[in-house]
């Protein structure tokens, strides 16, 4: 071997004149939902779009100059290349919408902060489904024009790419991404420098350069530590997402709560809504809390202030998933930071302190900081609520301050372009703009049957392609034989598409179940076996480097997949990633779910798959117990919560065999003359038109607008007027409610009425020692609704209490005379809580006094 030295020089080739907007295509991630942005640089050269990742800026600093100019002075491209910039420059003509939110104007901002984002593969930047949950979010808002920014840290390596050995064992690569090529670029100032800022770390300080990324009309900031000037622990610190030890993840989260907070105010943004996705970002909070003690602003006023204009969502269904970090380590951190917010150590401590615990919680910081908290579908919001119930410790949980906005999907960017091209046929052009309308998407039901079944089969061609290719690298590199790829590939055949399969695709976190089918193997061969009617099971997904539990579900796949007699009948399809879920999801026929009841957030592949046709088949979990409706899918009811494990799981897997052979696969297989089923077609039709306008992100960023944006901008402002006279005012109240309250009582001094006659009035006394509170500090209430009637406590009707004096034991008197409304059997409370006409939530002190 002769020593040698390689050296590397990339020649960049120059756009042609004609072709100059190229680069500014490549640069805003709006290509990421538009297929015709994607497809101009596929046609010139689709090899290399395949080999740069499908990274319209990677293509362009590789691409052979002779092709830009072939194409420059083809007419064919060039009215593409029009049609495209045509569309590009009519979404952008149209300026930010303020009026979505009274009292919104210029420079009003919406902050988005997430630890994760999840656009397109080209910008790896994300894992799962937080991130593109988040990705999501800001496309939405953009086609919505709403005033939005984001703020998120620029990992150099992204999540890792997935490769799977013989054995079945999942095989973490990482690779270090080029910035040169990342659709993003420095944030500048006016005079055209860089965007830099500092954060204090025990001992040193760390720069921090911004970077920003475009997504139609709305701006990501990302914050990077990997700069000369910072030592190499440092430069670290945005090295890898979801690395390194607590002390690296707390120094993430540092550098995006503050760092992001520090970023906004160096360019010049003032928000005046702040939204922290999940608790990562939630030391957001307490730097905005310190800008303003810094402007002289007591502790207490200035976290009224920051909490009523801040949203918090959290998308964790189990207390473990929450971080939190250890008494030392925010004393390594905080120490001098609480001494600048004007506190006691233990005051900071108790800002993240949940029972039973001495760490520092993320999720309790965050909903102390917070006035609006949400989980991410009706199931996860009455979890969070649970969970948490202990900051509200008087109320019940279902009562307490979280609610829930359910999760929804960017349909322009998961929807197969198959479909789009029906829907402008049929619905015609204006369906992008009826996202949201459910009478308009029932008009899916013109499209004719047999062209509905030839673009599912379609697309289940372009998905066998997919999956042919890659399982074909896999046996490659894992030194198998052509003769046993062959029967790996059996039924994966795009030619003739016909045979039934079954997608399971998602992270590999025990929770999900991937194996749960595997429960009774013999039942499961007589399902997939059967010569007349075949049924292919694909899946894919990763597990967490550090999840060992997760890497054995994988390979127990693997294992079964290569049994003899389900080898061709079961695949699993290593690298899961965007590109792969968007083939899997338009390409399966039933998309299977089965997670551990009510552990399953909310879960958006199956709303994914729902928008393209897929039929869903679920435990009624997360999102899907909303999204069915007995007509549109399929689902099994989860087990009780006292059931043991294991007896859970036989009877659900059971549920899932029943429903597989009587139902589903019946049905699919049940051809007419024209050679498909039309029952399927109408489910899958029906199934479309019901899930597409309820489960798209559209919808769910005009509920946040709706339910929080618009009320936690007019408090932010009430808040702060007048040199913050309200948040000083409800900070004092707070205190002298808080201070009182245990000496605060509740007692009838009526006899209680057993039975009276409809239309007569029932009349209540009660007595309150309120100890130093006034009458007007509290809401003194009934409770009432029909026994028969088991509703939650926030439905039944609540009718106040008056004051009418005091009496010689000095308690407070307040009475009610009340008829009610219906005759029967009526269930009722009495209680006592604080008030004040200022509270963003009525409960948010979590103090009770019952009768």
């Amino acid at each position: 071997m002769i020593n040698k030295t390689t050296f590397t020089v990339t020649v960049n080739p120059k756009i042609p004149a004609r072709l100059s907007r190229m680069e500014e295509l490549a640069n805003n991630l709006r290509y990421s939902w538009d297929r015709e942005t994607r497809s101009l640089f596929s046609r010139i050269d689709p090899r290399l779009w395949g080999a740069a990742g499908h990274n319209p800026k990677a293509f362009l600093r590789r691409v052979d100059e002779s092709l830009l100019h072939k194409a420059a002075s083809e007419r064919t491209f060039l009215s593409s290349y029009n049609s495209v910039l045509s569309s590009y420059d009519a979404y952008h003509a149209e300026p930010l919408q303020y009026d979505h939110i009274e009292g919104f104007s210029p420079p009003d901002r919406i902050a988005y902060f997430c630890f994760e984002f999840g656009f397109h593969e080209s910008l790896p930047v994300y894992s799962g489904g937080l991130g593109i949950l988040a990705g999501d979010h800001c496309k939405a808002a953009s086609d919505l024009r709403l005033p939005l920014v984001a703020v998120g840290l620029l990992y150099r390596q992204g999540y890792f790419f997935q490769t799977i050995d013989a054995q079945g064992n999942q095989q973490a690569i990482y690779t270090d991404s080029d910035f040169e090529v990342l659709p993003v670029k420095p944030a500048l100032h006016d005079d055209g420098s860089e965007v830099h800022i500092q954060i204090a770390l025990p001992g040193r300080n760390v720069m921090v350069k911004v970077w920003r990324a475009i997504i139609g009309h709305v701006n990501l900031y990302l914050l990077d530590t990997d700069l000369p000037e910072n030592p190499e622990h440092d430069r670290l610190i945005t090295h890898q997402l979801y690395g390194g030890d607590k002390n690296m993840r707390i120094e993430q989260e540092i550098l995006l709560g503050i760092g992001g907070v520090r970023a906004l105010q160096k360019m010049g943004i003032k928000p005046t809504i702040w939204h922290s996705n999940e608790g990562h970002a939630a030391f957001m909070m307490l730097e905005r809390a310190r800008n303003l003690v810094q402007q002289g602003l007591d502790f207490a006023s200035a976290m009224e202030t920051v909490a009523v204009n801040t949203i918090f969502t959290t998308h964790t269904a189990v207390p473990a998933g929450h971080d939190h970090f250890s008494r030392a380590i925010m004393h390594d951190y905080f120490a001098e930071f609480c001494h600048d917010l004007k506190i006691s150590w233990e005051e900071f401590m108790a800002l993240g302190h949940m029972l039973g615990s001495d760490d520092f919680n993320m999720t309790t910081l965050a909903i102390h900081m917070s006035r609006t908290h949400n989980g991410v579908s009706k199931i996860h919001g009455d979890v969070s609520a649970r969970i948490c119930r202990d900051l509200w410790p008087q109320i019940e949980p279902e009562e307490n301050p979280i609610t829930y906005i359910t999760n929804g999907v960017h349909v322009p960017t998961f929807l197969a372009q198959e479909w789009s091209n029906l829907f402008y046929r049929y619905l015609g052009y204006e369906w992008r703009d009826k996202m949201c309308d459910i009478e308009f998407w029932s008009r899916i039901d013109m499209i004719p049957d047999h062209l509905f079944w030839s673009a599912r089969q379609t697309l289940k061609s372009q998905m066998f392609y997919g999956i042919r290719a890659r399982l074909t690298e896999q046996n490659r590199r894992n030194r198998g034989s052509e003769t046993h790829l062959d029967r790996l590939l059996k039924l994966v055949d795009p030619i003739n598409p016909n045979v039934l399969v079954l997608g399971f695709a998602r992270r590999f976190a025990t929770y999900k179940r991937a194996t749960l089918l595997f429960e009774n193997l013999d039942w499961l061969r007589k399902i997939l076996l059967d010569p007349e009617r075949p049924v292919l099971l694909v899946f894919a997904g990763k597990a967490h480097p550090a999840d060992i539990p997760g890497q054995d579900l994988i390979r127990r796949v693997s294992q079964v997949a290569r049994l003899p007699e389900f080898e061709g009948r079961i695949l699993l399809v290593e690298g899961y990633d965007m590109r792969l879920a968007r083939r899997l999801v338009a390409g399966v026929d039933v998309w299977i779910n089965n997670p551990i009841y009510p552990l399953e957030a909310s879960g958006t592949s199956g709303m994914k798959a729902g928008i393209n046709g897929t039929i869903n088949l679920s435990v009624l979990d997360g999102w899907w117990e909303e999204g069915f409706d007995g007509k549109n899918g399929w689902a099994v009811k989860p087990a009780s919560d006292d059931t043991e494990a294991g007896v859970r799981d036989k009877d659900e897997s059971q549920a899932f065999y029943e429903i597989l052979q009587d139902q589903v696969i019946p049905m699919y297989y049940h051809r007419g003359k024209f050679g498909y089923s039309a029952e399927w077609v109408k489910m899958a039709k029906y199934s479309m038109a019901s899930l597409l306008p309820r489960y798209n992100a559209t919808r769910m960023v005009n509920e946040y607008i709706k339910k929080f944006y618009a009320r936690a901008h007019a408090q932010g402002k009430h808040y702060a007027q007048d040199n913050f006279a309200n948040a000083k005012k409800v900070a004092a109240w707070k205190a002298k409610v808080s201070a009182a309250w245990g000496g605060v009582s509740l007692r009838r001094q009526d006899t209680p009425c057993k039975r009276i006659d409809f239309s007569n009035a029932l009349h209540f006394k009660l007595a309150a020692k309120l100890n130093g509170l006034q009458p007007d500090d509290v809401v003194v209430e009934l409770l009432i609704c029909q026994e028969n009637k088991k509703v939650r406590l926030n439905s039944y009707q609540h009718v106040r209490f008056k004051f009418v004096g005091i009496n010689e034991m000095q308690e407070h008197l307040f009475e009610l005379n009340y008829v009610p409304e219906l005759c029967g059997k009526k269930e009722y409370y009495l209680r006592m809580h604080p008030y004040h006409p200022l509270l963003t939530h009525p409960l948010e002190m979590g103090m009770m006094v019952w009768v």
